[in-house]
C-alpha cells in the first residue's frame, strides 16, 4: 500500500524556495513542490512574500507521478476561498453601467446631431482650404 494518495492532506515543513514554488517535505524520505499558482488564492508575484524555508505548512496532495517519484502539492486547495472578491466584481459592472446611463441621458440623442454638425464641419472644411489657398 502506498505511503501517500492523492487527496491527502498533511502536515508539511518547507524545504526550499525557487521562483516558480515551493519544495514541501512530506517526511524524512519524501517531498513534492507546490508550485507558485497553488500557494494563496490569488495572484503570487513573489512566493518569498508568502513562504520562507522552515514554515509548516498544511498541503494537498494534487498528483503523484509514481515512476519520476514527485509528488505536486496544493496549500491554497487546503484554504477557503475568500468570500469578498465575488461581490467586489459584481459592484464594478454595476457602477460601469451606471456612469454609461448618466452619460447617454446627457447626450443630445439622435442621428439629427450628427447631420446638423456635419454641416458645420463641412463649412469649417472649405474656411480651412480657403485660408491655406492664399
Amino acid at each position: 500500500m502506498p505511503k501517500f494518495e492523492e487527496g491527502q492532506v498533511l502536515d508539511g515543513k518547507v524545504t526550499g524556495i525557487q521562483p516558480y514554488g515551493a519544495f514541501v517535505a512530506l517526511d524524512d524520505e519524501v517531498q513534492g513542490l507546490v508550485h507558485i499558482s497553488e500557494v494563496t488564492h490569488g495572484y503570487v508575484k513573489d512566493i518569498n512574500e508568502h513562504l520562507t524555508v522552515g514554515d509548516e505548512v498544511k498541503v494537498k496532495i494534487l498528483n503523484i507521478d509514481e515512476q519520476k517519484g514527485k509528488y505536486s502539492l496544493s496549500i491554497r486547495a487546503t484554504q477557503e476561498a475568500p468570500q469578498q472578491q465575488p461581490k467586489q466584481r459584481k459592484q464594478k459592472p454595476q457602477q460601469q453601467q451606471n456612469h454609461q446611463v448618466q452619460s447617454q441621458d446627457d447626450a443630445p440623442a439622435g442621428f439629427n446631431t450628427l447631420k446638423d454638425k456635419l454641416d458645420e464641419w463641412i463649412d469649417q472644411s472649405k474656411e480651412r482650404e480657403n485660408t491655406y489657398r492664399k
